[in-house]
């Protein structure tokens, strides 16, 4: 079987799907992928990994990919499938690192799971959107959030039947979109051939099952988060760069203040993508010593 397409039958009957990347013997670190994407964003940093001894775990959340959906689903759901899908491949301690909209997810489960998690990165990690200015982020992304947060039952309805299909559909006119915001950073990164098709494919991806489970993705993202980033008590290596246009970079700075044990690295001139693609051996590599 590929490596990137597993399994995993959940105790409520809920089927999560993932892949695995880097070394298959290195040591464990659940990857929580971005918005929207998949288990195959994962592919970014498949070389890192492997270079630095890590064994990338990167499951579709509900109602991406090939994972079954979950209505009603809210942040603190998602350690108990993370849990649930570590002790099905014997992995009783492991690292979580947490990429953009998968910010949030990777901090519930360090909040959640402190028990079973060594350490916590967060990569450019989306911060809490209800009743937040969105200063610094790009008009495109700045748009969708806030119709979700005036008229949240119309902008479900318009981006689980018209928008999240058309992307799903046409994932190169998301990559366009993607290189015309971006600074010059991002424009950059985005224009190597390794990474458009690795972007591409988890775009697809994201939307194999329509645009349900991405519309309720992002209205959870503007209601209030029901996990608290003050709770979680590991070491935890957070880094954002200071041009990104899709995360604004206050809110990685809000992040730095909130987590307890913090070591945080703003990057001058980097944005959102080039962070991602450009500095993955230098944030992976807090994670390739095995958890106490």
């Amino acid at each position: 079987m590929s490596r990137h397409c597993h399994y995993c039958s959940l105790p409520d009957g809920r089927q999560l799907a993932y892949a695995e990347w880097g070394d298959a013997g290195g040591v464990p670190v659940l990857y929580c992928h971005g918005f929207p994407g998949s288990r195959f964003e994962a592919r970014l940093a498949d070389v890192a990994a492997k270079e630095l001894g890590i064994r990338l775990i990167a499951p579709d959340r509900p109602g991406f990919g090939q994972s079954s959906p979950f209505p009603g689903r809210r942040l603190s759901n998602w350690p108990v499938d993370a849990a649930a899908l570590m002790t099905s491949l014997d992995i009783s301690r492991f690292h979580v690192v947490g990429v953009s909209g998968g910010g949030p997810y990777a901090m519930a489960c360090a909040e959640r799971l402190h028990e079973r998690i060594g350490r916590l990165s967060i990569i450019c990690g989306l911060g809490e959107l209800h009743g937040v200015e969105l200063d610094g982020m790009n008009p495109v992304a700045a748009t969708g959030i806030r119709f979700y947060q005036r008229r949240p039952r119309l902008a479900h309805r318009v981006y689980a039947r018209l928008i999240g299909p058309f992307m799903g559909r046409f994932p190169e006119l998301i990559f366009r979109v993607l290189i015309g915001i971006g600074n010059r950073a991002d424009r950059a990164a985005l224009a190597e051939p390794a990474v458009h098709r690795s972007i591409a494919q988890s775009f697809a991806e994201a939307f194999r099952q329509g645009g349900e489970g991405p519309a309720q993705e992002l209205g959870l993202f503007t209601q209030p988060w029901d996990i608290d980033p003050g709770r979680v008590r590991m070491p935890v290596s957070l880094w954002h760069g200071e041009d990104d246009r899709t995360v604004p970079v206050t809110m990685g700075r809000r992040h730095a203040a909130l987590l307890p044990d913090c070591r945080a690295t703003f990057m001058p001139g980097e944005g959102h993508f080039s962070l991602i693609i450009r500095n993955m051996s230098t944030m992976l590599a807090d994670l390739a010593q095995p958890p106490e």
